[in-house]
């Protein structure tokens, strides 16, 4: 096997638990800023610190900073609650929620007493939650809102194991502030102190896209190997280089090992972590502007969505050839600078540089206002990201860098340095981490973020951990500066009837990088030749309508608007010339709504569960062959 290792920036720690930092850094920084949220304006709902308002979208408010001494109460606070209620080192409680402050604060609290967290999507069913909470042993479960209470209710009588339920939005804080009082602080700190490195902290279920999740155990060793690492690796994107304090705003989802991630690296690097619950841009953008982070971890769909937005934007202002004209020197900028980094050119050449310093004034900046006006770097994972919208944001001012990690690998294993990204890759590896890829593509790791295995699954664990290699599933290629690039996953790879191998992922992703496309999914495993289901993002659908003065249809009859297949047709051409023709798309089918996770077709992180979708759209499928 080809390998890469790249050595620790760090040495591990070799005591403690995660929650030593909180208290640590309350000692030496009591009125640094260290958390912020929204609180709502006087008279628009109660009091988010005693946990019993609801952090919705459009619930109006400003932001309020918790320094590192008010956070360390805090938990304190929650931790005697815990214990007062019965929660014991080593128990497992299970926490339901959308990204929130009371998320991260009974994070730290069940890790101050050696408690194991389990996180839960909000939008899990009450079977998922039945197979969760039994697989985990789970005692005792913090739920947001009611909704998700009655989900557990649902069940409650199959679940022998629960005996406690907190709802955040009944003032579950509150109620386990005022259980605590009674105990002392130094019951706490014995817990405290109790916790080696070695300790599991959490375990994270896999999205689950085929068949049932498997419960990832992770110890603070992991989460500290892995923040750690980064932090050190990418201190000019944790420090700023702004004359103003670091902040990050989390807008990933928690119950996803990527938001754990960041929630732990900020917290251990110092950095001014906001919540924001909801991830579509309408809610999103608002937030940005408001909190302006100087640096962002995100997914790719979210950049997309952002690019799309400005595009639209600069169409209904009558400015669309203007944009055009900036995305294009935007992407000649960024890759004449990328190729001077690896000594493949000189530079941009004056006259580029030229037109980009008066692009910058015209939409640049603009753009670079709208997500908050500090941002400089933002990292993509989660999924592939194009290359094109990489170098897009770049030369507009915004350094946006894939990394590369599993739930299993407590999120990333590779990252693009900063200082020298590979737009297209998932850079390199992150320090105290190697990399290699076995003879078949499959990408093989080892590291101190890479998990104990699955919980109560030895078999699954022996099939992926092997000797201190982690066979992650995904295929990659190496390049000669030692870059990776995830050309897919193992189990995703479609064989046609006539033999020929086809990697989904290359054709989806730039199909998916049209304004108006939202998803796709390619088809061909056993069948003739490739084709596609395609869905449509609703919003960029309007704007394509009122730009050309088409009325307003229902999306069953949009679907077969001719106008509107040429266009989608010009996404698929365009994907087709990254693959041979045996392996382009042939057809292709416009679906009259997206796949969602509520109706089962996403996983909890958006990936598309593709034996469902092909399962639900059998009979377009099959009409596609027909042809």
């Amino acid at each position: 096997m080809r390998e890469i290792t790249v050595p620790p920036a760090v040495p591990p720690v070799r005591s403690g638990g995660l929650a030593d930092s909180v208290f640590a850094r309350a000692r030496s920084h009591p009125g640094q800023a260290v958390i912020a949220y929204r609180e709502p304006d006087e008279g628009g709902g109660r009091d988010r610190r005693t946990g019993s308002s609801p952090n919705t979208p459009g619930n109006a408010g400003s932001w309020r900073d918790v320094t590192a001494e008010e956070f360390r109460d805090e938990v304190l606070a929650l931790a005697k609650g815990l214990l007062a209620e019965g929660v014991r080192f080593g128990d497992r409680v299970a926490l339901m929620s959308r990204t929130r402050y009371e998320w991260t604060l009974f994070d730290y609290a069940l890790w101050t007493i050696g408690a194991q967290s389990v996180p839960v999507y909000p939008t899990s069913s009450s079977e998922q939650v039945l197979w969760m909470f039994t697989d985990a042993a789970v005692s005792a479960a913090v739920v947001e809102t009611e909704d998700h209470a009655m989900t557990i209710g649902a069940v409650v009588d199959r679940l022998p194991l629960l005996s406690r339920l907190w709802q955040l939005d009944a003032g579950a804080r509150q109620q386990l502030a005022e259980a605590g009082r009674r105990i002392h602080t130094d019951v706490v700190e014995r817990h405290r102190m109790a916790l080696t490195p070695d300790t599991v902290a959490t375990v994270v279920y896999t999205s689950g896209s085929e068949g049932r999740p498997k419960g990832c155990v992770l110890t603070h060793a992991n989460l500290m190997a892995e923040c750690d690492n980064i932090v050190k690796r990418y201190e000019s994107v944790f420090s700023s280089g702004l004359k103003t304090e670091p902040t990050t705003l989390l807008l990933l989802p928690l119950a996803h090992v990527y938001g754990r991630m960041v929630q732990v690296a900020a917290v251990r690097a110092g950095v001014k972590l906001g919540h924001q619950p909801e991830m579509t841009p309408s809610a999103l953008l608002p937030a940005l502007r408001e909190f302006q982070p100087t640096f962002l971890l995100a997914v790719p769909y979210l950049f997309e969505r952002i690019h799309s937005a400005a595009r639209r934007q600069a169409e209904a202002e009558g400015r669309l050839a203007v944009f055009e004209q900036a995305e294009e020197v935007a992407e000649r900028y960024a890759e004449a600078v990328e190729r001077k980094a690896f000594g493949e050119g000189p530079g941009p050449s004056a006259a580029l540089r030229v037109r980009h310093q008066l692009m910058d004034r015209l939409v640049y900046v603009r753009l670079r206002r709208a997500l908050g006006g500090r941002l400089r770097y933002a990292v993509s994972g989660g999924s592939s990201m194009d290359r094109r919208l990489g170098l897009f944001f770049d030369g507009a001012g915004v350094r946006v860098f894939e990394g590369w990690g599993l739930t299993e690998t407590t999120a990333t294993l590779t990252g693009n340095p900063p200082e020298r990204p590979r737009f297209g890759t998932v850079g390199v590896p992150i320090p105290g981490t190697t990399v290699a890829l076995a003879e078949d593509g499959e990408v093989w790791v080892r590291g101190g973020q890479v998990f104990q295995g699955y919980l109560s699954d030895p078999a699954a664990t022996a099939r992926s951990l092997r000797e201190g290699w982690f066979a992650t599933g995904d295929l990659g290629e190496l390049d000669e500066h030692g870059y990776l690039t995830i050309t897919g996953r193992k189990k995703d790879v479609l064989v046609t009837s006539s033999g020929k191998t086809v990697n989904p992922a290359v054709l989806e992703g730039r199909v998916r990088a049209h304004p108006l496309v939202a998803q796709c999914v390619v088809i061909g495993n056993d069948r003739p030749f490739v084709s596609a289901l395609i869905t449509l993002d609703p919003e960029a659908v309007n704007h394509w309508l009122a730009m050309r003065r088409k009325p307003a249809v229902p999306a069953s009859q949009l679907v077969h608007d001719v106008d509107l297949e040429h266009e989608v047709r010009r996404a698929v051409i365009a994907a087709n010339t990254q693959v041979s023709q045996a392996e382009s798309i042939r057809t292709f089918r416009i679906l009259g709504r997206q796949f969602t996770v509520e109706d089962g077709l996403l996983t909890p992180s958006l990936k598309l569960r593709r034996r469902s979708i092909e399962k639900v759209y059998q009979q377009e499928i099959d009409t596609l062959y027909r042809r």
